[in-house]
Order: C-alpha cells, then sequence, then structure tokens
C-alpha cells in the first residue's frame, strides 16, 4: 500500500516564498488559507511565476483579502488575463477571522502572508502569518546569533574528522 501523506504536507508544485517577511517580523501565529484564483493565475503560480515582496492581508467586511501579490500573466493565454496586482479573496473559517481581526486590533500586529504553495491535492494555499515587526537591534542580533552557530558548526566539523 501506498504511503498515505500528511494533511499539511506541501510537496506539490513550486513555492512562492516572501522571504524578508522572515527578516522584517517576528512570527507569532501562522494560518493556512485558501485562496481565489482564476485559471491562468493558477497556471502562472504553477510555473513560479509570483511575487510576495511587499504584499500583506487585510480584513475588510468580515473577509480576509490579499493585498499586493502579484502574479504574472500566463505566457500561453491571450485575452484571458487578468491584472497582475488585484486584491484577492482569502479563505478562512469565520473562527479564525474573528482570531485573526482580535490579534491584528492590538498595536502592532499585521496579517503577512509567508508562502503560497500547492497542498497534497494540488489546491492553492497561501500561509499566513501574525507578525510583529523587529527592531534594527533584533534584526543585527539574530544575524550575529546566526553567525555564531555557523562558526560553532564549521570548528566541531573539524574535530569530527
Amino acid at each position: 500500500m501506498a504511503k498515505k501523506e500528511g494533511k499539511n504536507q506541501a510537496s506539490h508544485g513550486p513555492k512562492i516564498v516572501n522571504k524578508k517577511a522572515y527578516h522584517d517580523y517576528e512570527l507569532v501565529e501562522k494560518f493556512e488559507a485558501g485562496i481565489s484564483l482564476v485559471g491562468t493565475e493558477v497556471k502562472s503560480l504553477r510555473e513560479g511565476l509570483g511575487d510576495l515582496s511587499g504584499s500583506y492581508a487585510r480584513i475588510i467586511g468580515g473577509q480576509c483579502w490579499l493585498v499586493g501579490c502579484k502574479i504574472s500573466p500566463y505566457a500561453q493565454a491571450s485575452f484571458t488575463n487578468n491584472e497582475t496586482l488585484r486584491n484577492r479573496k482569502l479563505v478562512l473559517h469565520k473562527s479564525q477571522i474573528r482570531k485573526i481581526t482580535v490579534k491584528l486590533e492590538q498595536r502592532g500586529f499585521a496579517l503577512i502572508p509567508l508562502r503560497i504553495y500547492f497542498n497534497s491535492r494540488g489546491l492553492v494555499k497561501v500561509e499566513l502569518a501574525i507578525a510583529a515587526g523587529k527592531r534594527q537591534f533584533d534584526k543585527r542580533d539574530q544575524i550575529q546569533k546566526r553567525e555564531q552557530k555557523r562558526e560553532l558548526d564549521r570548528t566541531s566539523k573539524k574535530y569530527k574528522k
């Protein structure tokens, strides 16, 4: 029998990752959301033609919207392509939207998309995070710790041989 993949495993298709978000924000809580797209946008995402840099999510009228996400036009489509920077509706449960809304009302939190990927069923999903902005000294501290860890790994690697 074939081994059944886990529910949250995302190994199918290309991933579009917002690398800046991991550097600029401290992630508090993560959510998985579906996204409402048209056919040519899905085909573009399958080719990896998406960009999350500078994008964010908003709750407007009890619905979650992805703002500023660029999905390039599909090359083989003619007049059926849509705008690259249109707002896209995110699909979440009402309880998740309420939970997010309460967190966003607190000072200093933002709803940031981390990545767009295809789940095991082939559906497009967006990983969102409630995040607090890092200050400059936090970023420097994180970089310093990462460099120290690399140096420690290098020196321990020499002695393992």
